[in-house]
C-alpha cells in the first residue's frame, strides 16, 4: 500500500512538471505577436452563433461589464487540455449537412457529432460547468492557411489567449497557431462579436 500511495504521488508530480514545463514554453516562445489578441469594435454576429442563440437565449444574453481574465494556474491549464482531448476523442466529426441536413448549423454534439464549432461549443459547456467564468470562454472564427473558415474556442487568460482546437490535442497561445484570426464573443456580451486586429500579421510570424 505505501509503495502504491508513492507511485501514485510520484505521477501526480510528474505530471504536474509536466504541466509547469508545457506552459513555461508555451508562455517563453510566445514573441512573435502578443500573447492575447487586440480586439477592434463590435462586428457581424455570424449566421450560425445567430440561429443558435434563437434557441439558447439565455447563453447569448449573459452581461459581463467588469470580467478579468482567468489566472493561469498549472490546475487551469491541466483542466482545458484534459476537456480538449476528451471532446476531441469523444466527438466525431461531420458536417452540419450529414449531421442536421443544412449548413452553418451550430449545436451542442449530443448525438456524438459535430463539426468545428459543436465541438468548440461542447468545451465551452464543459469549462464553464467547472467554474471557467462564460466571459472567458470565448467561440472564435479563423481561417486556416488554405482559406478555409474555422472556428475554435479561446480560453482567456492573464498569461495570453489560449486556443481550443478540434484538429489538435494540443492546447496553444493563439500567436502559435497557423490561423488569421478574424472575430470572436466579446467577453462582456456572449450576443455580440468584435474583430480581432493584427491578423494578417500574425499569421506572417507564425508560419515564419
Amino acid at each position: 500500500m505505501a509503495s502504491s500511495m508513492g507511485w501514485r504521488r510520484k505521477a501526480k508530480g510528474l505530471g504536474l512538471a509536466f504541466a509547469l514545463t508545457v506552459f513555461c514554453a508555451a508562455v517563453g516562445s510566445a514573441h512573435a505577436a502578443p500573447a492575447s489578441m487586440v480586439v477592434g469594435g463590435s462586428t457581424s454576429q455570424p449566421i450560425g452563433h445567430y440561429d443558435f442563440c434563437k434557441i439558447h437565449l439565455d447563453e447569448c444574453s449573459i452581461r459581463s461589464p467588469d470580467s478579468v481574465p482567468e489566472q493561469m494556474t498549472s490546475k487551469l491549464l491541466h483542466d482545458i487540455s484534459a476537456v480538449n482531448f476528451s471532446v476531441n476523442a469523444r466527438v466525431k466529426p461531420m458536417s452540419d449537412m450529414d449531421n442536421y441536413g443544412k449548413d452553418e448549423w451550430w449545436a451542442y454534439p449530443d448525438n456524438g457529432f459535430g463539426d468545428c464549432e459543436d465541438y468548440a461549443l461542447e468545451k465551452r459547456r464543459e469549462l464553464n460547468g467547472m467554474g471557467i467564468a462564460i466571459a472567458n470562454l470565448l467561440m472564435t472564427v479563423v481561417r486556416k492557411p488554405d482559406g478555409e473558415g474555422h472556428a475554435v474556442l479561446t480560453v482567456r487568460t492573464d498569461k495570453g489567449d489560449f486556443i481550443l482546437d478540434n484538429l489538435t490535442d494540443k492546447v496553444r497561445l493563439w500567436n502559435q497557431t497557423s490561423y488569421r484570426y478574424l472575430k470572436r464573443q466579446a467577453s462582456d456580451n456572449t450576443g455580440h462579436w468584435v474583430s480581432i486586429l493584427g491578423g494578417d500579421e500574425q499569421l506572417v510570424s507564425a508560419v515564419k
